[in-house]
């Protein structure tokens, strides 16, 4: 299966193209707002309003086989501790060897914004490139999954 941190996640279509090639069941979770997809593999979850609800609902399902996708750092973390493999929406995958870094990262910088009210990032454009990278990266570590579920 696949999670999607749907609210704020780029890369919807291109989870649902790749779900859709690999026969893989797709769950699009947010606070609502978000179309209905006509695709049978494409389920949409709305939870309630607040935050990190939607990361709470995918950290307590998320496990060993399924693929989460989002760019929440502390939700990934939670995803990686559960066996599950996670992706960023660039297609940087988050694993066991690397969160530890991701998260302190993001507290540093967390801790800089705040010390600094001026420094605030914007981020660069979500590119085509990043789109196909992410595409490339989610059918490799979904067929990965696959073959960890097939396995045992």
């Amino acid at each position: 299966m696949i999670w999607v941190d749907a609210d704020a996640c780029p890369v919807k279509a291109e989870a649902e193209k790749v779900a859709t090639r690999l026969g893989v069941k797709l769950m699009l979770v947010s606070n609502g707002g978000l179309r209905p997809s006509p695709n049978p593999l494409v389920e949409m979850v709305y939870v309630d309003q607040g935050p990190d609800v939607a990361d709470m609902y995918i950290a307590e399902r998320a496990r060993v086989g399924d693929v989460v996708i989002t760019n929440d750092i502390p939700l990934a973390a939670k995803c990686v501790e559960a066996g599950a493999r996670v992706l960023r929406p660039d297609g940087e995958a988050l694993t066991p060897a690397n969160i530890g870094n991701v998260l302190a990262t993001r507290d540093l910088m967390a801790d800089l914004r705040s010390a600094d009210p001026f420094r605030q990032g914007g981020g660069k454009p979500f590119s085509k490139a990043d789109r196909a990278r992410f595409s490339d990266a989610l059918d490799r570590v979904a067929r990965a999954a696959a073959r960890e579920v097939k396995n045992g």
